[in-house]
């Protein structure tokens, strides 16, 4: 069903998946902390997986849809109309390095700031997939960041599964306990070829093993051309909180339609060291 809508990126080409919203744990509760819509993490993927190429092209789509026309539309429309993003890369279980701290966007001046210090960051690349490593230092960038949301994001862009650090599940799970929703921006540029790590339908795994929280989506990309486009569809509706309709697929909370553990799996089959079943 994907496959029909994808090219669109409109709101109806998002998938949705609902759940209860749980108390917010972990949120900034000091005196201080500034009142915004929202408080959004983007963890970003920089293994060996995620060629030179598709990374500029991740890079380039963020720092063009944080001063697009209609972030900053969504951005003036929210409650207090001001958001804070904070953006680190992950590889490996313990390999998380913050590019750009938590950073107030509170209009255009302010967003252009961001987009230009994304911009000037080098680039960098590590071994191994773990997002589960990610989500939990995430997690943790909430607590003192400053910032009181009326809603908690991470948003998880990644060309692969999870295949080292803890499962990807239960550490998803933890994270929507503490009242975060967790989006995703699967990268699925390249055909899965015999003997690589890839899987087919990445888009899938997210949706059913990596995503969740209330009104969580995943928006996949197919082709190099659709970054721009996606990247700032996704950030308008984490922004504007809004739920894409229609509901194109099952909540992630029911049974997977893919292994949650096929990245471990994959991994044991060549290099050896998981027992999973």
């Amino acid at each position: 069903m994907h496959r029909a809508f994808v090219g669109v990126l409109t709101a109806a080409a998002v998938t949705l998946a609902a759940s209860a919203a749980p108390l917010p744990h972990l949120a900034d509760k000091s005196p201080n902390a500034i009142p915004v819509d929202v408080e959004l993490v983007l963890a970003v993927d920089v293994s060996y997986s995620m060629d030179p190429d598709e990374q500029a092209l991740q890079r380039e789509g963020y720092v063009q849809a944080l001063s697009s026309r209609e972030f900053l539309q969504a951005l003036r429309e929210g409650a207090t109309g001001k958001v804070a993003v904070t953006y680190f890369e992950w590889a490996g279980p313990l390999d998380q390095k913050i590019i750009m701290p938590w950073r107030l966007i509170e209009g255009p001046e302010s967003a252009d700031a961001v987009a230009a210090e994304l911009a000037a960051a080098p680039y960098r690349r590590a071994s191994r997939t773990s997002i589960s490593g990610g989500l939990i230092f995430a997690k943790s960038l909430f607590e003192h960041s400053g910032y009181r949301g009326l809603r908690r994001v991470i948003d998880v862009s990644g060309d692969g599964t999870n295949n080292a650090g803890a499962l990807v599940v239960p550490t998803r799970d933890d994270v929507l306990a503490s009242g975060i929703t967790i989006n995703g921006l699967p990268i699925m540029l390249k055909r899965p070829m015999r003997g690589s790590m890839d899987i087919e339908h990445l888009d899938v795994y997210y949706e059913d093993c990596v995503i969740g929280g209330p009104g969580a989506f995943v928006v996949p990309i197919h082709e190099r051309k659709q970054f721009i486009e996606a990247t700032r569809t996704k950030l308008v509706l984490e922004i504007s909180g809004r739920e894409p309709e229609p509901r194109v697929v099952p909540a992630s909370s029911q049974a997977p339609r893919i292994s949650c553990t096929i990245g471990e799996k994959m991994w044991q089959q060549r290099w050896g060291g998981y027992d999973f079943k």
